[in-house]
């Protein structure tokens, strides 16, 4: 994908914030918290919108559907200037109803337009970089584990297997819940 410069330099500072709001200091999940919170100061936000668009945007992460890649595609190719109006795009992005609240107190500022314009590129990047349009669209087990987790902490028990193995290889004594295995 033909991401421009604008696009390449936004998409890096949005993940930066996703990754931000993910996790509190302890690692424990409140990714959901803390956009709940961004989404109920999006007003009070809005003069942020032209200059740090990604400190607002974030508040529509995972409200967008995108019936249409290539346009999306074709739209990250675009410098800032050759955005197409909102209403030329809403026939290719849908919205989730709590989205399409946020959207309509975004449209009453001057530069609203450009910037949903612009937040559902950045959505739509992150979702083609994750395999996935929305977050919330993730796979889950019932118990609302990801299925993800499973496989990455299958992962995490390898790793910490081969670290400690190597480790013993070093010479170290093993202190680990591995060491009755060998």
């Amino acid at each position: 994908m033909n991401v421009s410069p604008y696009f390449e330099e936004l998409k890096s500072a949005y993940d930066a914030e996703l990754d931000d709001l993910m996790t509190d200091s302890a690692g424990h999940d409140i990714l959901a918290r803390r956009l709940q919170a961004k989404r109920s100061q999006v007003g009070q936000l809005l003069p942020m919108i032209e200059c740090n668009p990604e400190m607002v945007a974030v508040a529509f992460h995972g409200g967008f559907s995108f019936a249409n890649p290539a346009v999306m595609t074709d739209l990250a190719a675009r410098e800032p200037e050759d955005l197409p109006a909102w209403q030329t795009l809403l026939s290719s992005v849908s919205l989730e109803p709590w989205a399409a609240e946020l959207a309509r107190v975004v449209l009453k500022d001057a530069n609203g337009e450009h910037f949903l314009v612009v937040t559902a590129c950045l959505e739509f990047l992150r979702g083609a970089r994750t395999g996935s349009s929305a977050e919330s669209a993730r796979q889950q087990q019932p118990d609302g584990r990801d299925v993800d987790d499973e496989e990455n902490a299958d992962l995490d028990i390898d790793l910490e297997e081969a670290g400690a193995d190597w480790l013993s290889e070093q010479g170290f004594d093993r202190k680990d819940r591995f060491a009755g295995d060998s």
